[in-house]
């Protein structure tokens, strides 16, 4: 599903991922771990085309996305990538379901179905109950997991998710994680996770370790 090569990236005179390259087959969950500065969500950021590589290959379903301008990347993320970071980033003027559908409306999707996808979604995690709540009337958990809801909205075949439980509390960190595998059952998708959560990492069917820019062994 995911292959990368030879990824390097630099910021001034700083390099910050100095080759590395890995393979993330289809429905696995996979977690990155490292020291504060190891270079994390930076290829994170690459891998979900938020950021270009300065050297390497990176090839999704087959695809070398490297070769795509910023047009045809925000098209191809917006419909085969979903996101999940650490603060839920929902807007506040919006309800949940609102929140869900705007990565629809972005590629398209017509309101009625858009709302069918997002009333499917929020049963699915139990927050049927929450679908014209705003977000300041809901506790974090949920919170966090419209932000789930809205990654999915699109069906995307791979979610990226940076320290997605840093932000919870003990309950809510556990129902999280165990929320990632009953998507990956249901839905077959390709889960790479950011985070310093040990027992998140544990859980995982995999393990890419990073330090100094590089995979460690």
């Amino acid at each position: 599903m995911i292959k990368f090569e030879n990824i390097t990236k630099s910021f001034n005179n700083l390099k910050v991922l100095k080759g590395i390259s890995e393979n993330i087959k289809k429905g696995e969950i996979v977690s990155i771990t490292g020291p504060s500065g190891a270079g994390k969500t930076t290829l994170l950021q690459i891998i979900g085309t938020l950021l270009n590589p300065d050297t390497g290959k990176i090839y999704i379903n087959n695809i070398d996305i490297t070769r795509y301008n910023q047009k045809k990347l925000a098209k191809f993320r917006n419909e085969n990538i979903g996101f999940v970071f650490q603060f839920h980033h929902l807007l506040p003027e919006f309800n949940a379901i609102e929140n869900i559908c705007m990565p629809a409306f972005i590629k398209g999707t017509n309101k009625k179905e858009a709302f069918k996808r997002a009333e499917e979604l929020l049963e699915f995690l139990n927050l049927s109950g929450r679908a014209s709540h705003k977000p300041s009337e809901m506790s974090g958990g949920e919170q966090q997991r419209v932000a789930v809801a809205r990654a999915l909205i699109n069906n995307p075949s791979i979610i990226l998710a940076d320290e997605p439980s840093g932000n919870l509390d003990t309950e809510n960190k556990k129902a999280l994680h165990r929320l990632f595998f009953s998507l990956r059952d249901k839905y077959e998708q390709t889960f790479v996770i950011v985070t310093h959560n040990n027992e998140l990492a544990q859980m995982s069917d995999r393990i890419i370790k990073l330090k100094d820019g590089r995979t460690e062994i």
